[in-house]
């Protein structure tokens, strides 16, 4: 088995020996600067642990936020019943009806709606009221008998400043929403109104982000579920924390537990611990939020095809791969996507067939040669491998923080496009976590689950344990 404390484990791979001198030097130089080693994944858990531990404290803009989410009642998978969901994204809003069975299985009815110009600009609130009307009117919803409200749960996908299970204030807009009189107000609040003007007999009960949910959706289906995660287009995750460790909580009840939102995309945005290139600063420098969220934009879906790209381009640039020559296509920023990744990482063809085919028929790149190709598919991997190591790496520093938990078994939900579809992600995910879990937690008691669909699903179950837990 591959020593992964030794730097030569991370470059060998990666040499073309029939390539020239000059190309295996610049290939060694690459995947060195990528290379995450063993000592270095134990370094970045410290680093997490202790960037976690501060965040947990108090608020620092130096430490990751730890946002403690109001969210303290675990499902146990009996629970039944029908709640509604909305949520609320960047260019649709669906509403969700999601039945719990009590078997810990679930079924879901769900509309989506296109969010219109007008809803971004001016009239969201009673937009999204309206949208909520006709979902309730088109499958006949009506509160139960006894109840003047059907409650819901509201997976709201902008950044908002928790002041409760069903509060949490607007901190800015973004993707492009510019709705007026909003920020510094509850969401919930805005959204009820609307409600009621709109005589629409449902009953904000939760409000909660995607990474939340996912770490509900799970824990429905698997009680033991101790954290959510998203590797997607972005990454982020959640997970059961004591109250007792939540030094900054300020409720009335310091027992038990509660979700903590690690918002760790923004872990070492001063890029002290991670494995940091000038390839990544070439991403950072260029994007919109410079300095910020520097992990994610290691990890996550909608950056390693552009860290790929820069990196390519970096061997075009002295003329040691495409003949110094690139395309249009290729020289636009986010052309080569995370999706031409995967293909290409997968590529098990003797002449990396589908290798020339993203080249060349979808990048417009002139011929390739052999030697090209495989270049590429070296870089492509230097990448998804870091990428894979150092999320593995954040699951199993969360998964330490929390020790007397591993004796028993613990499932973790997770979502996202680089969970499914990125080559060998989950397998790599469990080898790499047995070195710092231990081989037999890893073996024997860590089971990894995809938990589709947790800002729908999730948000209703949230809505569950809050009606469950209200009328105890």
């Amino acid at each position: 088995m591959a020593d992964t404390n030794d730097i030569q484990t991370f470059i060998k791979p990666y040499l073309v020996p029939e390539g020239s001198e000059e190309l295996n030097r610049n290939l060694q130089a690459m995947a060195a600067s990528f290379a995450v080693t063993d000592d270095k994944i134990s370094e970045i858990i410290k680093g997490l642990h202790k960037s976690m531990k501060t965040g947990l404290d108090h608020d620092d803009p130096d430490a990751l936020p730890m946002i403690p989410t109001y969210v303290n009642g675990r499902p146990t998978g009996k629970e039944t019943g029908t709640f509604l969901a909305l949520d609320l994204g960047g260019t649709n809003l669906r509403v969700c009806q999601v039945t719990l069975k009590g078997d810990t299985t679930y079924s879901l009815v769900q509309q989506k709606f296109t969010i219109t110009q007008e809803a971004k600009e001016s009239r969201l609130w009673d937009f999204i009221a309206e949208c909520v009307g006709v979902f309730l009117e088109e499958h006949d919803l009506r509160p139960a008998p006894g109840k003047r409200t059907i409650p819901c749960g509201y997976t709201f996908s902008f950044p908002i400043y928790q002041t409760g299970i069903a509060s949490g204030n607007l901190s800015m807009w973004n993707k492009s929403f510019t709705v007026p009189n909003s920020v510094g107000r509850d969401v919930v609040n805005l959204t009820q109104s609307a409600f009621q003007r709109h005589h629409v007999p449902v009953e904000v009960v939760a409000v909660l982000n995607d990474t939340v949910g996912t770490l509900m959706t799970s824990g429905y289906s698997h009680p033991d579920t101790q954290m959510g995660i998203i590797f997607g287009t972005g990454t982020n995750a959640a997970y059961w924390e004591n109250l007792e460790n939540i030094g900054k909580w300020t409720g009335p009840d310091r027992k038990g537990e509660m979700v903590v939102n690690l918002e760790w995309g923004a872990f070492d945005n001063a890029t002290e611990v991670l494995p940091y290139t000038a390839h990544d600063n070439k991403l950072n420098r260029k994007s919109s939020n410079h300095g910020l969220q520097v992990f994610e934009k290691m990890i996550s879906g909608l950056f390693l095809g552009e860290v790929a790209r820069n990196a390519i381009l970096s061997l075009v640039d002295q003329r040691l791969i495409f003949a110094g020559r690139s395309s249009e296509i290729l020289n636009k920023s986010y052309t080569f996507d995370t999706a031409y990744m995967s293909e290409i990482v997968a590529d098990a063809s003797p002449d990396l067939a589908n290798v020339k085919v993203v080249l060349e028929g979808t990048l417009d790149i002139p011929p390739t040669t052999l030697i090209d190709r495989k270049v590429v598919q070296h870089v492509c991997n230097m990448i998804g491998t870091r990428g894979v190591r150092l999320s593995a790496a954040a699951m199993s520093a969360v998964l330490l923080a929390r020790p007397e938990l591993l004796t028993s078994t613990v499932s973790v939900g997770i979502d996202g496009s680089m969970y499914q579809f990125y080559p060998n992600f989950e397998r790599n995910l469990y080898s790499v976590s047995r070195v710092f879990l231990g081989e037999d937690f890893v073996d024997n008691r860590l089971k990894l689950h995809l938990a589709k669909d947790g800002s729908g699903v999730g948000a209703a179950i949230v809505a569950m344990t809050v009606d469950r837990d209200r009328n105890r």
